[in-house]
């Protein structure tokens, strides 16, 4: 009797995807109790059907099948499914790669998937039931102890995916899947009314992960060492059912936790590295060439909305036909919407145990012979699923390794790879989670509690990190953020599978943000760094509808017509945020950093999505009314914030210097340097740095959604409204607080002492816009293409002549690529000069020069025509600051505007206190230029400049020669101390006004005041105010 009901369970998945087996023969091993195949070949054509993916399956057989039943213990023990050696191997399809398909083989794959909708319900219509009798409640109930304890192992999972001269490969030892106890033991679980969970396990061991490089006739001459080797990880799935009769899970949690994951990048996979990178961004998006506009029109292209196209597998194999009724009510996932198109993870998801009721498919199945009535209750019965996915990494490192050849001491002996580690990148707490709901709403959220990168061994044949040099971890970190989990706690696995205070580890229904204006006032930038520390990145993507008719696919408009910008509401919003980071930019760091960088443009591959250059004037249809209307109230649209918080940078002066053979392979020239050859290195100490802080700087980046399609439309209109017009721009929007900049230098012991300021705090702000697809603009010549506005409301920069000669040693190390480039007297002499030795006064201090400059703002704007560029300048102020009477400073003015000049000539003007005029004074320069872009067109466009200069007054004074002629000179004190005389540390908070922070920081760049301020408009003023700066 049981054998009638889980014999066709169990033969459906296997005669579904392997090919030339005989049914019959396997019901008779099945009925013994174990089954054992060999050498199985599966059916490539029904897996790349289900996947609904641009790959092609070049292979795909198993080994070995075993099937254990134990019959007399269904409700205690087990199926076992054992797959011995899986070896699939895949590739990009053909039309991918290439730049289109032949509209042939789109109309047939059109018209085949066509005729596979309209043999649908013939096939199901002939699997009707034919025996009244149906199973009672205790079989019903067995079956499903049955199905949700199925334990499948594989040994030894190898999948390889093959493009151009890339070979990645993924072999997994042994992965297991068993079903768990509430505690996450095995046990042999059922599920209750009172209890509608199960739960699963899966126990991947040794996963290794290779990527290769294959020549041209297809073979890997030389094997590069394994991306990932032998990690071991547990994935526990959390499902979540509604009802006793529910055909799938309403919320599913699948979340995977590693404890180490060690990963080795060489400088030969690294482009093949990013080139899958690509591919995944590219699936994402569906941008795969014309894979969604040609075989696959109508499949959802974004992953997110394909998990809410959950309708389940379609058996499409003619043996199913002569399965029982029984079997048929057991696949709950057979009955498709002909509207809908199932998705790759629909196929994934298809495995997922479901609750069986046989009442429910009674009444299906009766209901299926009178036609339409089964549609009509399926689609009310959908519902999406709540999905949630997660990936947790208690510590990982990424190792970047350079490689050479070595040659064996045979002739015939093959070449063999050496590497050399160079660069390893240290993190913890990471965390990937991913909450969707169907169609319209995803989200993901990326962070980690802390990360650092070490600079290893050597680099262009210099050994600054080798084993005998003895330098410190600290010298070896270049770069440093977050914190320690030791510290931080385990708060990245917070509401976790692996969280024992997650509700679903206590026995409670868990439940989700699904609104987008809740989802923002949760997941805030604090929250995230809360939980997080060193990196927080939040995705979401929305979509309303607004209409009863959208459909499941219409959210991808890339593909549509302009009438569904009426239905559907879109939005999508990124959020990064980096907590306080140091960044230490030394040789070491640089040349490391320069060649990964030279490593990844080494070798570039072909875009997968090349844009289309071809416009036809003729295609593009003149939007109605209702269109326009409709785009007026709402444009989807990406918009971007990234946020550093209190960033430090140290740029060390160059201890070596080997750019040449490095920035000519950037900048995509021949590289004309010879070899390089192994050079001695002594770390060069003290080492003179410049060292920048910044309070914040905020990136906001925003571009339409679907550009193409609505720059295609606005651009039809003869008359286009501003807001229409605005969403057709890229717009940027750059913003940084409190920078200041300081000269520093690292002493013997490994330590900075304390800054001398050169630039005290200010802010500033940036904002362009960059006109999309400017192909389409061609006949409207007065449509800027870019525009860009700068905002800098005051800048002041002090230095002594020594400041600025060790300013300039260390420019000159890195401009001049000579290798070893230091001076260590010259260096010693100036830092004696600019670090005086603390509580020592120097007899006679060095003049310091201040500049100035206040509301300065620039624009620039571009048309196809002409060109044109404005700004203002508030004031410029440049000061001496020199020792006077009493060893008090005496403030010497140089240069001031704008400044009444009218009594000039008279001898008392310096001496003289004079009020502004007015706190609207104007600006000391305002100036327009326009030119034309191509001198064809002066005719047209004329070349203009006007400009406004107010007075200025210059003044010469002996203090400038001694600034000028100042030459390093030998002191008395060699050795360099911590702190610096009279110097404000560059840590410390740096008093700045209110409205200019204000002015940068909120108020639109276009309503913001261009008028002189009162400490710009009067020298007496300026002096006080300089003074106060003084004093603090």
């Amino acid at each position: 009797m049981l054998e009638s009901y889980v014999t066709p369970i169990l033969m459906s998945y296997v005669n579904r995807y392997i090919k030339n087996l005989k049914p019959s023969d396997l019901q008779l091993s099945l009925w013994g109790g174990d089954v054992v195949l060999s050498k199985l070949e599966l059916k490539l054509d029904v897996l790349e059907q289900e996947l609904k993916l641009p790959f092609t399956f070049l292979s795909g057989h198993i080994h070995e099948l075993r099937i254990h039943v134990p019959w007399t213990k269904l409700g205690s023990e087990p199926v076992v499914i054992t797959i011995n050696t899986m070896e699939c191997i895949l590739k990009l399809k053909d039309g991918v790669q290439e730049d289109h398909e032949s509209s042939g083989s789109s109309s047939t794959n059109r018209s085949t998937t066509e005729s596979a909708k309209c043999v649908k319900p013939r096939r199901i219509q002939q699997t009707a039931p034919s025996d009244p009798d149906l199973p009672p409640g205790y079989v019903q109930s067995l079956i499903r102890r049955v199905v949700n304890n199925v334990n499948i192992v594989i040994n030894n999972l190898i999948l390889k995916y093959v493009e151009d001269d890339i070979v990645l490969s993924v072999n997994i030892t042994s992965a297991e899947c068993f079903t768990v106890d509430e505690f996450w033991d095995r046990a042999f679980m059922d599920i209750s009314a009172t209890d509608l969970v199960l739960r699963k396990v899966i126990d991947f061991s040794d996963c290794t992960v290779c990527l290769d490089k294959r020549n041209a006739s297809g073979k890997i001459e030389f094997y590069q060492d394994p991306l990932l080797y032998k990690c071991s990880f547990r994935t526990r799935l959390h499902f979540t059912y509604d009802n006793l009769n529910s055909k799938m899970p309403s919320v599913i949690k699948i979340h995977t936790l590693v404890e180490s994951l060690k990963l080795s990048i060489t400088d030969q996979q690294l482009p093949m590295f990013i080139r899958i990178m690509q591919l995944g961004i590219a699936l994402y998006y569906g941008e795969l060439g014309n894979f969604k506009e040609g075989e696959n029109e109508d499949l959802v292209c974004h992953t997110k909305d394909i998990l809410g196209n959950i309708s389940g597998v379609e058996d499409e194999s003619s043996s199913d036909m002569q399965y029982s009724t029984q079997y048929i009510n057991q696949e709950p996932y057979m009955h498709q919407d002909d509207d809908q198109q199932q998705g790759w993870v629909s196929w994934a998801w298809s495995f997922v145990p479901a609750i069986v009721s046989y009442d429910d498919g009674e009444e299906d199945y009766a209901e299926l012979e009178g036609g339409t009535i089964l549609h009509q209750q399926k689609s009310q019965a959908f519902k999406d699923p709540i999905a949630s996915i997660g990936f947790y990494c208690t510590k990982a490192t990424v190792t970047f390794k350079l490689t050479e050849m070595q040659a064996e001491s045979s002739y015939y002996s093959p070449q063999k790879v050496k590497s050399k580690e160079v660069i390893r990148w240290e993190q913890e707490g990471t965390t990937i989670e991913a909450l969707m709901m169907g169609e319209p709403f995803f989200d993901c959220q990326i962070g980690f509690v802390g990360c650092q990168a070490v600079c290893l061994k050597g680099i262009m044949g210099v050994k600054d990190f080798e084993d005998n040099m003895n330098r410190s971890d600290t010298e070896a970190c270049f770069f440093s953020c977050g914190e320690n989990l030791s510290t931080k706690g385990m708060t990245y696995l917070t509401n976790s599978l692996f969280d024992y205070r997650s509700p679903e580890n206590n026995g409670i229904r868990a439940e989700f943000i699904l609104d987008a204006a809740h989802h923002k006032e949760t997941y805030t930038e604090i929250a995230g760094m809360q939980r997080f520390g060193a990196f927080y990145m939040d995705y979401l993507y929305t979509m309303e509808s607004t209409s009863c008719k959208v459909s499941g696919n219409q959210q991808d408009l890339s593909s549509t017509k302009s009438e569904d910008f009426v239905n559907v509401q879109e939005m999508s919003t990124k959020s990064l945020i980096v907590g306080p980071l140091n960044l230490q930019l030394d040789s070491s760091a640089i040349h490391r950093i320069m060649k990964m960088i030279v490593c990844s443009v080494e070798h570039e591959y072909e875009p997968y999505n090349k844009p289309k250059t071809d416009i036809v004037e003729g295609n593009r249809t003149m939007p109605n009314s209702e269109e326009i209307a409709s785009l007026e109230e709402y444009i989807p649209t990406r918009l971007t914030s990234f946020t550093i918080l209190k960033c430090t940078i140290t740029i060390s002066m160059a201890e070596f210097n080997l750019l040449g053979h490095l920035l000519p392979i950037i900048m995509r020239q021949k590289n004309s340097s010879g070899l390089l050859n192994a050079t001695s290195f002594q770390p060069l100490r003290p080492l003179p740095a410049i060292r920048i802080l910044m309070d914040k700087i905020n990136l906001e980046h925003s571009v339409p959604m679907y550009a193409e399609q609505l720059v295609q439309t606005v651009s039809s209109l003869s008359q286009s409204s501003d807001n229409l017009l605005h969403y057709c721009y890229a717009h940027c929007y750059l913003k940084v607080f409190g920078f200041q900049a300081g000269l520093t230098s690292l002493d013997i012991r490994g330590s900075y002492c304390l800054p001398a300021p050169i630039i005290p705090s200010f802010s500033t702000a940036i904002y362009g816009k960059l006109l999309k697809f400017p192909k389409y603009w061609t006949k409207r010549s007065h449509v800027p293409l870019t525009e860009y506005i700068f905002e800098l409301p005051n800048l002041t920069v002090q230095a002594t002549r020594a400041q600025t000669l060790l300013l300039q040693t260390i420019y000159q190390s890195w401009s001049h690529h000579v290798g070893n480039v230091s001076s260590a007297a010259v260096n010693e002499v100036l830092l004696n000069e600019v670090f005086q030795t603390l509580g020592v006064k120097s007899k006679n201090p060095l003049p310091t020069l201040e500049g100035s400059v206040q509301n300065v703002e620039l624009k620039y704007c571009s048309t196809s025509l002409v060109k044109c560029a404005s700004g203002t300048v508030g004031s410029i102020k440049i000061c001496a600051k020199a020792p006077g009477a009493g060893g008090k400073e005496k403030l010497i003015p140089l240069i001031q505007g704008p400044s009444d000049t009218r009594d000039l000539h008279s001898s008392k003007w310096l001496s003289e206190s004079r009020k502004p005029e007015s706190l609207l004074a104007p600006d000391l320069v305002a100036f327009t230029i326009q030119s034309p872009q191509y001198m064809d067109y002066c005719h047209n466009s004329g070349a203009v400049l006007l400009a406004s200069v107010q007075g200025l007054a210059v003044n010469i004074d002996p203090v400038l020669y001694t600034w000028l002629m100042y030459q390093p000179q030998k002191r008395s004190s060699r050795h360099i101390q911590q702190q610096p005389v009279g110097a404000v540390p560059l840590g410390m908070t740096v008093t700045r006004k209110k409205e200019d922070e204000v002015s940068v920081g909120s108020m639109p760049l276009a309503k913001q005041s261009n008028q002189a301020s009162e400490y710009a408009s009067s020298p007496v003023k300026t002096k006080t105010v300089t003074e106060q700066e003084m004093g603090q």
